[in-house]
């Protein structure tokens, strides 16, 4: 099984992945960024573009996905963002009509919700909640987007994510995909360290 989680940028996908791979043995993270920054690390900064819009990027994904999804002798969890229909086809499209069993998941909030999100992303790196969001202009200038096309239909399924935690969110998408999730053991400090060494392991510098 692939369970694609799908969301705006800050909402949630990586953590809620990482959650789900921690309490779901034999499960698996594939990001798919990581294909997309191989492509921008091989290609000069003034020549790059999103990664998405390179078929490279989107026939990578689809191989190792396969891939994994056919060796792999477990559950298989991708958190990307993808709000391109043609892309979606391209990639989810094309990984069920190949048999594989892929469950989708959207996860969406409000706006205001989400930039006070991306506004916490900085981890202590830049200062003050402009500062946190010029640092993440491409997530804001994507943002009115994403939350447009992933409230359609063809995006469910929908997860309002504003009153939850990310525990909540994680079991709400395992009950739905029909996997058992481990109980939630430890402190609440346990779980908050937990999250920011996800988050550091994330950021980003080039």
């Amino acid at each position: 099984m692939l369970i694609w989680i799908n969301g705006p940028f800050g909402g949630g996908k990586t953590q809620t992945a990482y959650e789900i791979h921690r309490r779901l043995p034999g499960s698996v993270v594939c990001d798919p960024e990581h294909v997309g920054f191989g492509l921008h690390r091989m290609t000069p900064r003034a020549l790059r573009q999103d990664f998405q819009d390179m078929p490279a990027w989107r026939q990578g994904v689809l191989e190792v996905l396969d891939l994994v999804l056919t060796k792999h002798d477990g559950p298989v969890i991708a958190p990307m963002t993808l709000i391109e229909p043609r892309y979606f086809d391209e990639i989810i499209g094309r990984l069920r009509d190949s048999g594989h069993d892929v469950r989708h998941f959207a996860l969406l909030a409000d706006k205001s919700t989400v930039m006070r999100r991306l506004s916490g992303r900085g981890l202590g790196l830049v200062t003050g909640r402009e500062a946190s969001l010029r640092r993440e202009a491409f997530a804001v200038a994507k943002l009115g987007a994403c939350l447009e096309r992933l409230t359609t239909p063809e995006f469910a399924e929908h997860v309002w994510t504003d009153s939850r935690s990310i525990s909540q969110v994680a079991e709400h998408i395992a009950t739905s995909a029909g996997v058992r999730l481990e109980r939630d053991t430890g402190s609440s400090l346990r779980r908050q360290l937990r999250r920011t060494w996800t988050q550091v392991r994330h950021v980003r510098f080039d």
